[in-house]
């Protein structure tokens, strides 16, 4: 799930901005989209973390055969 803000009509961050609005809120999973919208991600947990992590270690174990 995510929420997007379209900051376009009040402000317009910049890549400094963005850091900096980062920094001070390290508890969200915040995202900048090339259109200057501000996306908010919710944080991954249950069936979609568990589909994740088996992925990630699908990844891991095919990187570990070609080695």
């Amino acid at each position: 799930m995510r929420t997007v803000l379209d900051l376009k009509p009040l402000i317009t961050l910049t890549k400094e901005d963005f850091y900096q609005l980062c920094q001070v809120n390290p508890e969200v999973s915040l995202e900048l989209s090339r259109n200057g919208e501000l996306i908010i991600m919710s944080p991954v947990g249950g069936e979609s973390g568990n589909q994740e992590a088996n992925l990630i270690a699908d990844v891991i174990n095919w990187n570990r055969k070609l080695s």
